[in-house]
């Protein structure tokens, strides 16, 4: 039975959950608690991941779709990148198979808390893990903590999607041959000075430019760019220093497969946003979040603030379609948890 909650009116926020998956890792292997209902962390004070934050972590969500099945978008992929992160910080992978499976199991635990459809809610799952032992020396743990904790969340728009104004930031959000390619927590603990900041002056985000000559687009603290030209191309920042996005992968499938839109991965330039009809922001908890204005410096770059664009709108409202049900989805997106 469902929990006794107002869908409708929860926000983008922590709502404990009964389950949540466990796994330690301790002498050269990974053993598996399963699913536990004590939400609390007792670490020591020297943990390697209160010292030098060895830590990565995932986001997804498990939807309510049209016909009451309940699913998980494309977690093998979160089972890759996590991989790839915990592999570049040191830390040792969790076997990709099992963290789908883990996924699954943690869902099921809470299935009472997956909103029903329609309602706009979803259930986001945090993969996550972390340095566990007392490490003091510079170097990575011997030990850690593989946990997926769920928590249910209304949609990160109240009241639909309204274009944003972001700014171009002097602050630089990672290294090109730094972690900005991985899902670190020191990669957003870095960037929260810098959005603190461009909240401080009125705007919702900032666009990071590349650190080396500060001419190429790269992506926001949390989402990558996407943008449409005058030809209905979608194009998306090529660098090696930005997230891989599990969504923009997306929306670059469908608005190639779906909408048969040409679509383009390559550097984008600062000088050529004015030339761009579209703007968006793209990422799990949102899908796509519009830019209606870009701020460089007291030079604005306009694009439509009243509505999302009508490149943007179709593509948001087909990823949806696809996740939701009403779309049928490529082969391999969909994880179905509960028929």
């Amino acid at each position: 039975m469902k929990k006794d909650i107002e869908w409708t009116k929860i926000g983008f926020s922590y709502i404990k959950t009964d389950k949540r998956f466990v796994s330690n890792y301790k002498d050269g292997s990974w053993h598996d608690l399963g699913l536990i209902d004590d939400d609390k962390i007792i670490l020591n004070e020297s943990a390697g991941v209160l010292q030098y934050a060895q830590t990565c972590f995932e986001g997804l969500k498990a939807y309510t779709t049209v016909d009451n099945k309940i699913v998980c978008f494309r977690p093998d992929l979160n089972a890759e990148r996590m991989y790839d992160s915990c592999t570049y910080l040191e830390m040792p992978p969790y076997d990709k198979d099992k963290f789908v499976e883990a996924i699954v199991k943690t869902v099921e635990g809470n299935i009472d808390y997956v909103p029903p459809y329609g309602t706009g809610a979803t259930l986001y799952i945090r993969p996550y893990m972390f340095g566990s032992n007392p490490v003091i020396g510079v170097k990575p743990a011997d030990e850690y903590q593989f946990r997926i904790f769920t928590t249910p969340v209304g949609p990160y728009f109240k009241g639909g999607a309204k274009p944003i104004v972001i700014r171009i930031s002097d602050f630089d959000r990672a290294a090109p041959k730094g972690t900005g390619h991985i899902k670190a927590g020191l990669n957003y603990a870095m960037s929260l000075h810098a959005i603190v900041d461009a909240h401080n002056k009125g705007y919702a985000e900032n666009m990071y430019l590349d650190p080396a000559t500060r001419t190429k687009v790269e992506e926001t603290g949390g989402a990558n760019f996407i943008f449409v030209d005058k030809n209905n191309t979608v194009i998306t920042p090529k660098s090696t220093s930005i997230l891989p996005s599990i969504t923009r992968r997306s929306l670059l499938y469908v608005a190639e497969h779906y909408l048969n839109l040409k679509v383009e991965t390559r550097e984008i330039f600062k000088e050529e946003l004015k030339d761009f009809k579209e703007c968006a922001l793209c990422g799990t908890a949102a899908v796509l979040s519009p830019v209606g204005k870009i701020n460089d410096h007291g030079e604005d770059i306009t694009y439509n603030m009243d509505s999302m664009g009508e490149i943007t709108k179709k593509l948001y409202d087909t990823l949806i379609g696809i996740q939701l049900g009403t779309i049928e989805a490529p082969k391999g997106w969909i994880k179905v948890i509960k028929e």
